[in-house]
Order: structure tokens, then C-alpha cells, then sequence
């Protein structure tokens, strides 16, 4: 058997993407690789594969000893330009901190980008582009799933049963576009606008101190949940008719596909990161006037909103787990490759290329 060690400290920061991006590919790995792979986290024993989710400065430190015997694997969740507007540090630290992201990948042999965008933006960093590969995010059926009883759920969240819900999830932070989502919760004063989650990285978040003060006193039709359990999250993916995400920058959202698993209609900011991995699965727009417009029309015409929900599910279905535990499968036999002494018999398997 072929032994991957799942390295991570995701869990040290509640409510951030890279946590759930992590448990739900270590279970996807268990669960359906099981035959040929053995999957330990974070252990200290020499592996064949050492995958980092991580980017924590003892895992470089211990990479030596990682490819003693193995290969390294590194998960890019974010790129420098990605943290422009999530934490805020001052300017030499900032250097000195993107320097060390960068160093970190290009010390893999091995990369996994969740978006086929970041293969070029990887490469401009002088990263070889034939080390890269692009494998999606995957969420379960089991956790996430449609519900039928909206009322219901929004009664129990203590919301008005009856009126049109627009939900964004996230953290706070500038890039995710939270003053914007204000602004236009302002203009649609007959609909109600629901926030999941919180300051995850604290007072260091950008635009801490102005979206702490907007969060402190929102619009009457505006709610702020905080960080809401994993756990509860189908339920507040039901809650909602539309999932809004005005983010400015992401990479492959786990909340998208959380919304698309509900069959919840998605609408995000028109950028060129969505289109080769959301296709037509989404609405988009490119400023607040858009946005209202879309979901004006997703308030009032029964049959629109009905084409985008099923839009949405289709999306759930074309990242389905036997679409993505293949491309792992692949990915790790072919990795498996380049160290002869895990598994002779693997050796006429091509390579994942980008």
C-alpha cells in the first residue's frame, strides 16, 4: 500500500475555506482510495506522498526529512495577490511573508491548484508549470444536501418566514466585499440579508476597524450570524433563496459548492477565476446595479429563479465524488510513479499533467 501523509494546521483558524477544503478531501481520500492508499494525518513517520494543506513554517522545516524517503506535495489555496485584501501587515513583514508563500511552493515537488487559473499566475512566480496540477474542491452529499421547509428553518433562525433571504458566506474581510453587500442591502430594504461568518484572522484582517464598525450597526434588513458550526451550515444554505458572494478575489470557494449541493442559486462578481470551473452553473454581474438588477428578477420571476436553482444543482452534480477521487486517484498513482520503490507496477502510468 502507498502511505500519504496529510499534513495541517487548518484547523488552528475556524471558518476559513481551507479547513473544510481539507476534511473533505482527507475523508474523500479514505473513503474512496482506500485500496491502494493508507492515509495518516500529520504523523511523524516517513510516507511515500506527504501532502501539505498547509503552509506552517514546521513543515518546511521538516520537508528534508519529508523526501528522505518520499515526495512532497503542496495544496496552493492562495497565491500573494490573493492576501492583498485578507490581512492587513505592515509592509516589511508583508514582503518577508509572500517571499516565504512562494518559497514554500516552490520547495513541493509536486503542486495542486483547486483553479486551473492560478496553473499561469503559479508559473509567473517562477514556478514549472509540468509540477502543477489542477484537482477542484468536493463537498459531500451527506452534509450537504436540499432541505424543504424554509419557513421552518428561518423560524427557527428567528428570521421573517416570508420575506425574500439573500445569504452571503465568508469571512470579513475587504476582498470579500462586504461594504458592498451593505450598500446594497440598503437598496433592497424588502429583502433580508444574512452575513455567515466572522473576523478569522482577528484585527489584522483587512479593513478590520471599517467593517467592525458597519457590522456594528447594519441596515434594519441585515443580519450578521457570525461563525456558524460546520455542522448547522446545510441549514443556512436552505434558509436562503439566493447564495451572494460579491468577492473580488477568490479561488475555488467551498461555499459555492456548498450552495450548489442545496440547489441554492448562486450569484457572484463577473471574474475571469470563475470560468473555466463554475461555467454556466452561476449568475454573475459586475457592480452593485447588477447585482440588485439579478436579484430583483430572481424576487419576482418564478421561472428564472427556477432555471438558475437548477443551474446550481447541476453544478453539484458535474463535481460529483467519483469525478474528483478519480482525478486524486490518478494524481497519486502517478506521483507514486516517480519513487520506484513504493510500487514497481505503477510505472507505465502516465503523469498528471496541468
Amino acid at each position: 500500500m502507498i502511505t500519504i501523509n496529510m499534513m495541517s494546521k487548518a484547523d488552528t483558524v475556524q471558518g476559513q475555506g481551507v479547513l473544510s477544503a481539507h476534511d473533505e478531501q482527507v475523508k474523500l481520500v479514505k473513503e474512496q482510495l482506500g485500496d491502494e492508499f493508507t492515509v495518516l494525518e500529520n504523523s511523524h513517520s516517513f510516507c511515500d506522498i506527504t501532502h501539505y494543506h498547509t503552509i506552517n513554517p514546521q513543515f518546511l522545516f521538516g520537508l528534508p526529512f519529508a523526501k528522505h524517503k518520499g515526495t512532497a506535495v503542496g495544496y496552493v489555496h492562495f497565491l500573494p495577490e490573493t492576501l492583498e485584501n485578507s490581512i492587513k501587515l505592515p509592509p516589511l513583514v508583508k514582503k518577508a511573508f509572500y517571499w516565504y508563500v512562494m518559497r514554500f511552493y516552490k520547495s513541493m515537488d509536486y503542486l495542486v491548484t483547486v483553479n486551473p487559473y492560478f496553473i499561469d499566475r503559479l508559473e509567473a512566480y517562477g514556478v514549472d508549470r509540468d509540477k502543477v496540477s489542477y484537482i477542484p474542491n468536493f463537498v459531500s452529499e451527506e452534509q450537504f444536501f436540499p432541505m424543504e421547509n424554509k419557513v421552518a428553518l428561518r423560524e427557527k433562525y428567528q428570521l421573517d418566514p416570508k420575506r425574500f433571504t439573500v445569504l452571503c458566506v465568508g469571512q470579513l474581510q475587504k476582498r470579500k466585499g462586504v461594504l458592498e453587500f451593505l450598500e446594497i442591502a440598503e437598496q433592497m430594504p424588502d429583502i433580508q440579508f444574512l452575513w455567515a461568518g466572522n473576523f478569522a484572522f482577528g484585527k489584522i484582517s483587512e479593513g478590520y476597524d471599517q467593517i467592525r464598525r458597519a457590522v456594528e450597526c447594519p441596515p434594519e434588513n441585515v443580519r450578521f450570524l457570525g461563525l456558524i458550526e460546520r455542522s448547522c451550515m446545510n441549514e443556512i444554505y436552505n434558509l436562503a433563496d439566493v447564495m451572494f458572494l460579491p468577492s473580488f478575489e477568490e479561488l475555488f470557494p467551498m461555499t459555492i459548492l456548498e450552495s450548489m449541493n442545496c440547489g441554492t442559486p448562486i450569484l457572484l462578481r463577473d471574474l475571469p477565476i470563475y470560468e473555466n470551473i463554475l461555467f454556466d452553473y452561476y449568475l454573475r454581474a459586475d457592480d452593485n446595479d447588477g447585482f440588485i438588477a439579478c436579484l430583483k428578477k430572481l424576487k419576482s420571476d418564478p421561472e428564472y429563479y427556477k432555471e438558475a436553482s437548477g443551474r446550481s444543482f447541476a453544478g453539484h452534480e458535474f463535481y460529483s465524488r467519483d469525478h474528483v477521487s478519480r482525478m486524486w486517484r490518478c494524481f497519486y498513482e502517478s506521483v507514486a510513479v516517480q519513487e520506484t520503490n513504493i510500487n514497481p507496477k505503477l510505472s507505465k502510468l502516465p503523469r498528471v499533467k496541468a
